[in-house]
């Protein structure tokens, strides 16, 4: 029906359900983490279930790693497709051990089948080795749902498809689970789909990011690009940041610093040593970020990155949302900023011009696999 290069996955879903309109379209890499987000109802778990076959639309089109699930001739029901599918509650048989639980479903001789998910390596990746023999009653919500995650790796699946699996769950237990998905995104080259209204969830765990809103699929793209576009409502939230992807280049520990490298410049984090070459996901709020002419002096700001403004955008009537891009000529990484028209007007700010980026505040991701309170431990690089 459509020529789609593999190693992608990409739908058109329409159709009307009672009073709700569907029509969402996208392509997606089939690899890492694609994040569905949107308000509640805007139509993030039809889609999940339209990629599931659980929910039919005819005249809609699915294809997943170059393999047609759905189009006008075809339609693949739920078992035909190669899904893991993880729910907000975990929905274990309660007559079954965890082990149990875990092999239920398994296709027969997985275990032996050239690039099987090996049982003893999802039972470390997700700490469960403990919970074998228990009954689903004694377990704790957030070990249910590693088991729940388990069982569907289990299945070999193509494709991952999770619907808001922390939402049941309290924040400290969230927290406890965020680090074991970190660790599968790391360890398994298996693309997850994954549904949530969280965008601190998304911002931990996503490469690439479908943005919805009533139906519609505003934009999908790299998390990054979608954070930074003015035109998408991300970039004019107030709570509106930037995620990067950082590379550890030293650690100075007379002052207990971390430089970091991105696209387009440094940066320095107190944090404690880390190995030099190791990535990690950093975060920069467009309200920690001010501009600057001329490069800083006599600042206790450790931060001052050399920019171009590459896009600006009204937000009411006193604030404009400014788009940086980062590096001498604006060619890296893009970073948002939050001005007051006065602000504007009285540095005589434009696009295109050349300025500095002050970062106040950077928040830095915890190391994989380790839990944090707070998923992103804020680290104040002002004073």
């Amino acid at each position: 029906m459509r020529a789609i290069s593999p190693r992608s996955i990409r739908g058109e879903f329409r159709g009307q359900l009672g009073g709700f309109a569907l029509d969402a379209s996208f392509s997606v890499p089939a690899t890492g983490i694609t994040g569905l987000f949107g308000p509640s109802g805007c139509g993030k778990s039809t889609v999940l279930r339209c990629l599931a076959g659980l929910q039919r639309l005819p005249g809609s089109f699915c294809e997943v790693d170059g393999e047609v699930w759905q189009d006008t001739q075809l339609f693949r029901r739920p078992f035909e497709r190669p899904i893991g599918y993880v729910f907000q509650e975990a929905s274990l048989f309660p007559h079954f051990s965890v082990r149990a639980n875990l092999e239920y479903g398994a296709p027969r001789g997985s275990r032996s089948a050239p690039g099987a998910i090996a049982f003893d390596e999802v039972m470390e990746l997700l700490g469960l080795e403990r919970l074998l023999a228990r009954s689903p009653q004694n377990l704790s919500g957030g070990e249910r749902q590693r088991v729940a995650i388990g069982r569907a790796l289990l299945s070999q699946p193509k494709l991952l498809l999770m619907d808001e699996p922390l939402s049941a769950l309290d924040r400290l237990t969230k927290d406890e689970i965020l680090p074991f998905l970190e660790r599968l995104h790391d360890r398994l080259a298996l693309p997850v789909i994954y549904v949530s209204h969280d965008m601190t969830e998304i911002e931990r765990l996503a490469d690439h990011l479908i943005l919805m809103q009533a139906g519609r699929v505003l934009a999908a793209g790299p998390l990054h690009d979608l954070q930074s576009d003015p035109a998408l409502p991300l970039a004019v939230a107030r709570d509106a940041a930037v995620n990067f992807d950082a590379t550890v280049e030293s650690h100075d520990p007379t002052y207990g610093l971390l430089t970091l490298r991105i696209d387009g410049g440094q940066l320095l984090v107190p944090a404690p040593p880390l190995a030099i070459g190791e990535r990690r996901r950093v975060r920069i709020a467009a309200g920690d970020v001010s501009l600057a002419r001329q490069a800083p002096q006599g600042t206790s700001i450790l931060n001052a990155l050399a920019a171009r403004i590459v896009a600006k955008s009204p937000i009411g009537r006193s604030e404009i949302l400014v788009v940086l891009g980062l590096g001498p000529q604006g060619e890296g990484a893009r970073l948002l900023a939050r001005v007051t028209r006065r602000s504007w007007d009285h540095l005589q700010l434009a696009e295109g011009l050349d300025i500095f980026a002050q970062v106040k505040g950077v928040a830095l991701a915890p190391e994989r696999g380790a839990s944090s309170d707070q998923g992103y431990a804020a680290a104040k690089t002002a004073g």
